[in-house]
């Protein structure tokens, strides 16, 4: 896994670079297409298709592309030749990742996923978004996954941290507490 980061890593920065380059609503918008490219290029179908040597860099992008679901601008296109000519597709996935990182560290920002138990209405989500981004010290991008298997309560994921507030952890603390 450290070799695809490697390889991700200058792809990412060169990107990062043209988009501050061209300002900061770039970068902003550039967070969408890298997104959905890096979850097109993830779909082991297209890996397939990019490990066939009889399909040629045209048709790939042709066909990433098309399957991107929003009309790419230049920018867009042009990044998405050079790893396509030079045969990183499956680096995307990670330098999507690196390009959000860096995105972030640049607006002083993390990602954050809440997972629920149950579906969150925008006015609960906004305030424990006020809340978690004093808890974090930062700002945060907020996204909420449901978990059924937390019972009740929240899991946030921010980076490497991560607050357990869900009943499940709670019944686990308890039944180690119990059997020690």
């Amino acid at each position: 896994m450290a070799e695809i980061a490697t390889i991700a890593r200058p792809y990412a920065e060169a990107l990062f670079k043209a988009c501050t380059d061209q300002g900061e609503g770039a970068s902003r918008a550039a967070l969408d297409w890298v997104d959905r490219i890096g979850s097109v290029a993830a779909s082991p179908a297209l890996l397939q298709l990019v490990g066939n040597p009889k399909v040629t860099s045209e048709q790939i992008f042709d066909v990433m592309s098309g399957v991107v679901g929003v009309a790419l601008p230049a920018l867009a296109q042009n990044f998405l030749r050079t790893v396509i000519d030079n045969g990183r597709v499956e680096a995307l996935p990670e330098i999507a990742s690196q390009f959000r990182a860096l995105v972030n560290r640049l607006r002083g920002s993390s990602d954050a996923v809440v997972y629920s138990a149950f579906a969150m209405d925008a006015s609960a989500l906004s305030d424990l978004g006020s809340t978690l981004e004093k808890r974090f010290a930062r700002k945060l991008n907020l996204s909420v996954q449901r978990d059924e298997s937390l019972i009740g309560g929240i899991r946030v994921v921010v980076g490497d941290e991560v607050l357990d507030t869900s009943v499940k952890a709670r019944l686990e603390q308890m039944k180690a507490a119990l059997t020690a």
